[in-house]
């Protein structure tokens, strides 16, 4: 048995506390830009997170193919905010916010801290979602963290691996079956970058497999890939996935898998099987369940993903000091992207300082969201982007080489840190003008750590019990 017992520690910096307490859940980028906007207002701000870094989330793709490292999307976050004086990092996975007694409840291993507040803004983010079939989770992994990125790109390159040495056929078109399954922006650009990855990078570095007859199959139950920007983009997209050899397979739904493949349903209603070793799953997100805690005790809405249905001032009902931001906000046009999370928690950060002042509540301006346009990569060169013209119902879209360039420049003022914005710069030149991917190196335990964690997981459960 466990002869640790859990600590619990108080808050002690702020007992007594004079100045207006700032509480953020989450790193990503809505925790992060409210702790900066707070840098300058008489507040003091605790940030909780589950992780050390902040997380630039929409290229973990190209950590999990190869193109970049993890550290260039991951800066720490106590780096970042070294300098704000205000601001202090709490390492820990909220389990509890009290909006009764306005604290939240964190735990890290066996410590748990409770910290107060007066303010707080929830920007938890979401996780992955299987659509209640959870057991899927172990055979095709989510991209939604490191750990995520790097268990898919040893179990993409393993896969080839694995393939070298066999010497069954069978075996071997299955180990070379990449199936991705979600025709979003993260399932198109990680289908596009295995297929490269395989045509150009891995070409003649086998000696028994020939990784250019590698097959990637995108899958998804929508009748088009790419379906928010629908249209002439949409065609696009496939065309060029298609001219890269990727086998796009739409109106087909995933209802069943296994390690060594997956049945698909389709729209005939007949049932089919894939043998796929590596699979990956970008086909659905669900809500932090944080989200559940905050219904519970204000009777705010979620909708069907569990997303809190925000008033205008993005605040729970009866609680104008909780603020609900990112991807864990539920707003009608305001995507979960990055753009929503950003104005959302700068629009928080700006109503706590107006509140200083003695602004009410009441005086607070509807949230208003501007929607800057979005992007997706397709292939080297190539990428589409849908960019709404202000104050009419239109919209710029572009595709090919000038989308992909916009895209690239965009990527890079988003990246933190000048040190990550030159490095990823580099890798860039060096994977879309030659054959080269600088992060390909891989272990067995990036591979297995989830089966590792879940039987430990199950044992510390069996002790406990004992």
């Amino acid at each position: 048995m466990n002869s640790q017992r859990p600590m619990t520690a108080v808050d002690e910096d702020e007992v007594g506390a004079a100045r207006h307490r700032v509480v953020i859940i989450g790193s990503g980028f809505g925790g992060l830009t409210a702790a900066r906007r707070l840098a300058k207002a008489d507040v003091d701000v605790t940030v909780i997170a589950r992780t050390t870094h902040h997380l630039f989330q929409p290229l973990l793709y190209q950590v999990a193919t190869g193109v970049i490292s993890e550290g260039q999307i991951a800066p720490p976050l106590r780096v970042i905010l070294r300098k704000q004086d205000n601001v202090r990092v709490v390492l820990g996975d909220v389990e509890r916010i009290d909006l009764e007694n306005h604290t939240v409840t964190s735990r890290l291993l066996e410590r748990t801290k409770v910290t107060g507040y007066d303010s707080l803004i929830v920007a938890a983010g979401a996780d992955q979602s299987y659509f209640g079939n959870d057991h899927f989770a172990e055979f095709a992994p989510g991209l939604k963290t490191i750990d995520d990125a790097l268990e898919l790109r040893g179990r993409i390159l393993g896969a080839f691996e694995q393939a070298e040495l066999s010497t069954d056929p069978e075996e071997r078109e299955r180990l070379l079956t990449f199936v991705v399954i979600g025709a979003g922006a993260t399932g198109v650009e990680m289908a596009g970058q295995i297929a490269e990855m395989a045509t150009t990078t891995l070409r003649g570095a086998f000696r028994n497999i020939d990784p250019t007859e590698a097959k990637v199959i995108l899958l998804d139950a929508a009748p088009v890939v790419l379906p928010p920007y629908g249209g002439k983009l949409s065609a696009r997209a496939a065309a060029r996935l298609a001219k890269n050899g990727v086998d796009i397979q739409l109106g087909a739904m995933v209802v069943d898998m296994d390690y060594h493949g997956l049945v698909v349903k389709d729209p005939d209603g007949t049932h089919r099987r894939i043998e796929s070793q590596c699979k990956v799953w970008s086909a659905g997100v669900a809500a932090s369940p944080l989200g559940r805690q905050l219904a519970e005790q204000s009777g705010v809405e979620l909708d069907r993903a569990g997303r809190v249905k925000v008033r205008e001032d993005l605040t729970v009902p009866d609680h104008p000091e909780v603020f609900v931001v990112g991807d864990l906000m539920a707003v009608d046009g305001v995507p979960g992207m990055a753009q929503g999370a950003i104005q959302g928690a700068k629009y928080a950060a700006s109503a706590i300082r107006d509140s200083l002042k003695g602004a009410p509540p009441e005086a607070r301006k509807p949230f208003s969201y501007w929607d800057k346009g979005s992007m997706a990569t397709i292939a080297r060169f190539s990428a589409v982007a849908k960019i709404p013209v202000p104050g009419t119902s239109r919209s710029i879209e572009l595709a090919g080489f000038t989308a992909w360039i916009g895209w690239l420049v965009l990527h890079l003022v988003y990246l933190v840190g000048f040190r990550n914005r030159f490095t990823t710069l580099v890798d860039w030149l060096f994977a879309f003008t030659s054959r080269s991917r600088t992060q390909l190196a891989i272990t067995e335990q990036q591979v297995f750590a989830r089966n590792a964690i879940g039987e430990l997981e199950e044992r510390n459960r069996i002790d406990e019990a004992a």
